[in-house]
């Protein structure tokens, strides 16, 4: 099944917004109702392809002159699109393919892919890797220097090896998840790696985006799942991971760990699994602030024992009952103020019994109280289903978007407050604040990460209202010691102020390596490095 191509996931799941939550964009947000309804498909106007007829015979031949591997049509190219931000949702229900790839290849296998990347090379066209779609940060809007090619890799979805020995397992690319899960399930494996696009996204998209899941305290982020990486570049293969750890020099296996297609095409990772848990545990925990959880979370982060799950909404997203996506609206009353934290343990009966008993004795002395069962039972329900209900606000006429970041426990609370501020003063619109909820979702020893929600009216002009809060949201989080992105990536969104993070001399580094991987510079221009 193909992705909706105006909105998330499978059309048949879009969330109806709640009365309670229909009210407070009114009367609270000052949200109008949509002027006009979202374009149809079939009155998109896409421009007709640039693709040259050499370029295309070339890349035809790349992959085994397959007719149906090569797609120009408008409904293929509509929906390669861009990704899944809310700019870029605003601007396909507008009609505006104006930026559709000129062309779809579905290579079969890591051999094709490299005769693609050398086609293209040879004949000056762009190609950008599009695993699920699902980049909310312009992780699929390259620069437009020629033609571009989204290089969908949806046909390499195999289990290559498994090893239970070793208990490592090597995945083609364009595997999704639930797919992955399922194939390792049959040996009883999972990959642990379960983040909110879980239903759509790629093994690919996971390694080249740095990608962490909502179990990353149990299982760690994917990148720490990585053991080995086959790369397909226009110069040849770059295979990395020969064993768990090596000291024979810099890995170059974090190099492209997060490297968005900038340097090559990630063809297939050797990843570590684990046995399937027997047990899974998610409860709710209540704490008086944020600021007293935050404590908390970090003790357990810190001194342990580490829960598998382990997140914290603050006051407003508690309110809202965002923690919770299908009870939201249920708690606007005020009845169940405070934050809630999400704590999960996954592993054996004895295992699970032992480091949930434990951790309750933290978090009791961290001033928290238990809230039972069914808060954790909720989340885990609706963990996947924020992105529709996105669709639901801005098809009731709200802008609604995320953004995330980190740093270190010391640096947590000025961050938080600087970046809320940022939004606050950028999104106030004729008297009127949006609403700004945050939760920490993925906590380290030295640690965490801050994730946003903003609600607000999406005004005459919502790109342009959301581009100057997305900006000001940027220079918070730089000025206050925080990393421009903690998973969502860099794309074309974050780039800039990547740039400034990483420094002049690193940026040079990088130019040098994607130089000698891609000369031509035909892989995802512009996206992670600036155009020359």
């Amino acid at each position: 099944m193909d992705m909706l191509w105006n909105g998330w996931g499978d059309p048949g799941r879009a969330t109806p917004l709640p009365e309670a939550v229909t009210g407070l964009l009114r009367d609270l947000l000052g949200v109008e109702p949509r002027a006009a309804a979202p374009a149809r498909l079939a009155d998109v106007t896409v421009p007709g392809t640039p693709l040259p007829d050499a370029a295309r015979r070339a890349l035809l031949a790349a992959v085994g002159d397959r007719a149906d591997a090569v797609r120009t049509d408008p409904g293929s190219r509509v929906r390669h699109t861009r990704g899944k931000s809310t700019p870029d949702l605003l601007r396909i229900r507008a009609g505006d393919a104006a930026d559709a790839p000129a062309a779809v290849v579905l290579p079969g296998g890591h051999d094709e892919v490299l005769a693609v990347l050398r086609a293209a090379a040879g004949h000056g066209v762009s190609v950008v890797p599009y695993g699920g779609g699902t980049s909310v940060v312009g992780g699929l809007a390259p620069a437009r220097r020629a033609p571009v090619v989204a290089l969908d890799l949806r046909r390499m979805d195999r289990l290559l090896a498994l090893d239970p020995v070793s208990r490592t397992a090597t995945l083609q690319a364009g595997l999704r998840a639930p797919g992955a899960e399922a194939l390792l399930a049959r040996h009883g494996f999972t990959l642990g790696h379960f983040p909110q696009s879980y239903e759509w996204a790629t093994i690919g998209g996971f390694a080249a985006t740095r990608s962490s899941g909502q179990a990353s305290a149990g299982y760690g982020r994917f990148d720490e799942m990585v053991l080995g990486l086959t790369l397909a570049t226009p110069e040849g293969t770059l295979d990395t991971g020969r064993a768990p750890r090596s000291a024979a020099g810099p890995d170059p296996r974090q190099l492209l760990l997060g490297s968005e297609g900038a340097f090559g095409v990630i063809t297939s990772v050797t990843v570590r699994v684990r046995p399937v848990p027997r047990v899974r545990r998610y409860e709710g925990w209540r704490f008086g602030s944020f600021a007293e959880g935050t404590d908390a979370l970090r003790r357990l982060a810190q001194d342990g024992p580490r829960p598998t799950v382990l997140r914290l909404s603050d006051e407003t997203e508690t309110l809202v009952g965002l923690a919770q996506p299908d009870a939201i609206g249920t708690s606007l009353s005020g009845a169940d103020a405070g934050c809630l934290a999400v704590v999960g343990f996954e592993g054996t009966e004895e295992d699970t019994h032992r480091r949930r008993e434990a951790a309750a004795d933290v978090l009791r002395a961290a001033g928290g109280a238990f809230a039972g069962d069914e808060p954790g039972a909720r989340w885990a329900r609706g963990r996947y289903s924020a992105p529709y209900l996105r669709d639901a606000l801005l098809d009731a006429g709200a802008l609604a978007e995320t953004l995330e970041t980190a740093a270190y426990w010391s640096r947590l609370p000025g961050l938080y407050a600087a970046v809320r501020e940022a939004l606050t003063a950028a999104l106030t619109d004729a008297g009127t604040p949006p609403l700004v909820m945050c939760h920490i979702s993925h906590v380290y020893e030295n640690g965490a990460s801050l994730y946003f929600t903003v609600v607000c009216a999406q005004g005459e002009d919502p790109l342009a209202h959301w581009t100057r809060a997305k900006h000001a949201a940027n220079e918070a989080i730089l000025a206050a010691g925080g990393t421009i992105t903690h998973h969502h990536g860099v794309g074309t969104d974050h780039r800039d102020w990547y740039v400034r993070e990483t420094g002049d001399l690193g940026i040079a580094a990088l130019r040098a390596v994607k130089r000698t991987l891609d000369p031509a510079g035909v892989l995802s221009p512009g996206i992670l490095l600036p155009v020359d």
